[in-house]
């Protein structure tokens, strides 16, 4: 020490500290090198030797060495008073002045030298009080110190999101938790998907795959039991579930909804025992979304009493069909119904596929799909049929049929009620797969939650490295999603009591809902398990940690049961349909008060005290939230409304017209979806007496709203809901929530109690 310290000038202590600092990152910058030049030229205070020695010190070609660097770090912690919380690095440089050099420091203007060298700091960008905290041996900040709490019963939590299917849930956790569920290599196609197989009858024989058919047929007439069984899956393979989907949602539930008792004696408790596999043959090359497009035909033939199914051609062949490549035994198949050569639209046939042996029927060709990028313990395949015969009872006649004359017959006379009619008994699969993906966005989160946790990366010198879930970047990388998966699980929660308590009077808004849901949720998840694998770094990369599984397997979900993209266009068809409606069943005087009515909203929403009030009680009032959803749902249906109007009234096609206002419609559709989440989850904690748990939902749903309002922050400026320094409070707040909720979260994640063997990743444990 006493060495080193002969070498530089006593004078040039005072320097030492912003010197260690410039040098730090081992590169002096221009910019640098000219602000010491400056300070150099304008300071009477260093004598001609300590200038000398610093410039020296300060050559861009002659860094300081390692050695050299150690000493100055050595020389400046011996100075530095713990218990002191230093202003500037001047301040330290002249704490080492009065140490080693006292008779220069009595020399020196110390206020001038103090304001200076506060000048020259600025003029470096260095931050005077945050630098001189690298010096001390040890000191605490928020960063360090902010750890995971348990402020709630997680037991009580994971009652409460499980409900009264608790027993169920718990149930099939613990089978899919035992050794025979152990996951496989996917590698091998045909060994994976022998094992899929296997699995799928394991559940059936403990009865799941039936349970929500009809007693008499071996079931439980429990459909909420099915989509609770689905979810619940879904912790475990996702090649199961889809499997499972297949045979006893699909294939199974339509002959259920689509066929009659004598279709259900004679095919529904083979179905359920996986007896009797199966496919869902509707989706074609050249028609998936629009399913009444669909070439597949089925003729009528009145003195054979049968039905001829036929592909015409390639591209009219059931594509993507479950089931099919090797375990399909019969497939229901949609087809247009022809009968003395008129096109009756689609219907539904029961059509053999294999024999006993597996051997395939005459007239059936299938081709195996192959390697998808997931989900792979799944035999998809094509199918085309050359004018396979079948007979008059394998036709599904709940909605349409042929009598014995050979006339079409159906309980509904309109066309297209019969056809959406015959859809929407089929929309059972539109909650199930969000139920399944909501599933996989909370295993990646307890992954990547968990992982950040533990993790420590960096941190003061001097202290312990710092959780990465500390830093509020990745805060705000995680905890948004973690309060949208909790919004979309009660909402998803509502969905099902809702269809499972429907009405034929709700049945367009319950499948808008179901559409709408589905194509948030699974939008949803792939988001969450993408910035799951990223926020997880190489860890998240590796296979082992099963984030790469969660994404490849449940990304198909958002083009499952239909593409996202159409089912929100959907869902903003049928918005302007209730819209019409509404105004339709309106006389003048109902008209007149209901303009009165939007414009007092209008008034109250934008009022000049309520764009601009940022105070925290607002910014967290549940009230506010919700007015802003409503108003911004009722804004975009109001605008697309009558944009759709204008152009039709300017002599545009109706169809048209649509396209032209498609991303309106597509914007109007996730409104309607955000606020309906929005209103349940709000519902949800108003039923929630626990204190502690209300208080923890209560924080969740706030960052999940006002993260919504700030995602859509260019469009509420824009209509002037609200001013630009509101949007800077709603930013911060829901910074300060990510922070709030960091404690919380990885008892949060904890509460979707997911057995560790499903979860199967290290960096979890």
């Amino acid at each position: 020490m006493e060495k080193f310290l002969s070498q530089p000038t006593n004078g040039s202590l005072v320097l030492l500290p912003t010197l260690y600092m410039v040098w730090s990152d081992t590169l002096l910058t221009d910019s640098e090198h000219q602000a010491f030049q400056s300070f150099f030229k304008t300071v009477d205070w260093l004598s001609e030797e300590d200038r000398k020695y610093l410039v020296a010190k300060l050559d861009p070609q002659s860094p300081p060495s390692r050695e050299e660097m150690e000493m100055w770090w050595q020389t400046i912690k011996l100075a530095v008073d713990n218990n002191t919380n230093y202003p500037h690095l001047s301040s330290i440089g002249l704490e080492i002045l009065k140490k080693y050099a006292p008779e220069v420091a009595h020399t020196f203007p110390m206020s001038r030298v103090e304001q200076e060298l506060g000048n020259l700091e600025d003029q470096l960008g260095i931050i005077g009080k945050s630098a001189a905290l690298t010096f001390k041996s040890s000191h605490s900040n928020i960063s360090t110190s902010y750890e995971t709490q348990v402020g709630f019963d997680i037991a009580k939590l994971t009652a409460l999101l499980d409900g009264k299917r608790k027993p169920l849930i718990d149930e099939v956790k613990s089978l899919i938790a035992k050794k025979e569920f152990d996951y496989v290599d996917p590698s091998n196609l045909k060994d994976f998907r022998e094992q899929v197989l296997i699995w799928c009858k394991i559940l059936a024989n403990k009865g799941y795959g039936s349970i929500g058919f009809p007693k008499e047929y071996g079931g439980k007439n429990d459909m909420e039991g099915y989509f609770t069984v689905m979810e619940t899956l879904s912790y475990r393979d996702l090649s199961t579930v889809i499997k499972f989907g297949v045979q006893f949602g699909l294939w199974g539930m339509s002959v259920l909804m689509l066929g009659t008792k004598k279709h259900h004696q004679k095919y529904l408790k083979a179905i359920g025992s996986l007896e009797l596999p199966g496919c869902f043959a509707m989706t074609e090359t050249n028609h998936g979304s629009n399913v009444r497009g669909i070439e597949t035909t089925a003729t009528y033939n009145h003195a054979e009493k049968n039905f001829t199914i036929h592909t015409p051609h390639i591209n009219a062949r059931k594509e993507y069909i479950g089931n099919a490549a090797l375990h399909g035994k019969m497939a229901t198949v949609f087809a247009k119904l022809i009968i003395d050569g008129k096109d009756y639209g689609v219907s539904t046939f029961i059509v053999p596929l294999r024999d006993d042996q597996g051997k395939t029927l005459p007239g059936i060709s299938i081709e195996d799909c192959g390697r998808k990028m997931g989900l792979n313990g799944v035999d998809n395949g094509l199918i085309a049929f050359d004018t396979v015969i079948v007979p008059k009872e394998n036709m599904l006649d709940k909605f349409s049929s042929v009598d014995d004359e050979g006339n079409f017959q159906s309980p509904i006379a309109s066309d297209n009620k019969r056809f959406f009619t015959m859809l929407g008994t089929l929309v059972g699969g539109r909650i199930g797969i969000p139920r399944s993906a909501l599933a996989a966005s909370k295993s990646g989160l307890t992954i990547a939650i968990r992982y950040a946790d533990k993790r420590r990366q960096f941190g003061p010198d001097g202290t312990s490295e710092v959780p990465i879930l500390n830093y509020r970047m990745h805060q705000r990388r995680l905890l948004p999603l973690l309060a949208k998966t909790y919004a979309c699980h009660f909402a998803m929660e509502h969905m099902t009591d809702r269809f499972l308590n429907r009405k034929e009077s709700e049945m367009q808004e319950i499948e808008a809902l179901a559409a709408g849901l589905k194509s948030y949720v699974t939008w949803h998840n792939t988001s969450t398990l993408q910035e799951c694998r990223e926020a997880c770094g190489g860890k998240g990369y590796l296979s082992e940690n099963r984030i790469d599984a969660l994404k490849n397997d449940s990304d198909v979900y958002t083009t499952f049961e239909g593409d996202n993209t159409v089912l929100l266009q959907l869902v903003a068809k049928s918005r302007l349909s209730s819209y019409k409606k509404q105004f339709e069943n309106m006389n003048l005087f109902t008209v007149i008060d209901y303009v009165v009515t939007k414009t007092k909203t209008t008034l109250t929403e934008k009022n000049p005290l309520i764009i601009r009030k940022t105070d925290e009680t607002h910014l967290l009032d549940p009230d506010f939230h919700l007015n802003a959803f409503q108003y911004r749902e009722s804004s975009i249906l109001n605008s697309a409304a009558k944009r759709l109007k204008r152009l039709m009234d300017e002599g545009m096609d109706p169809f048209d017209a649509v396209n032209v206002a498609q991303h309106h419609l597509f914007t109007l559709g996730m409104a309607f979806i955000e606020r309906v989440i929005l209103e349940q989850f709000i519902e949800k904690i108003k039923q929630t007496t626990d204190p502690e748990l209300k208080l923890v939902l209560k924080r969740l749903c706030d960052l999940f709203a006002l993260y919504q309002i700030e995602t859509h922050k260019g469009w509420y400026l824009e209509q002037g809901y609200m001013e630009g320094g509101k949007a800077k409070a709603i930013r911060k707040m829901v910074n300060q929530l990510c922070w709030e909720t960091r404690k919380d979260a990885v008892p949060l994640v904890n509460a979707f109690n997911i057995p560790d063997s499903c979860l199967s990743a290290p960096i979890a444990t």
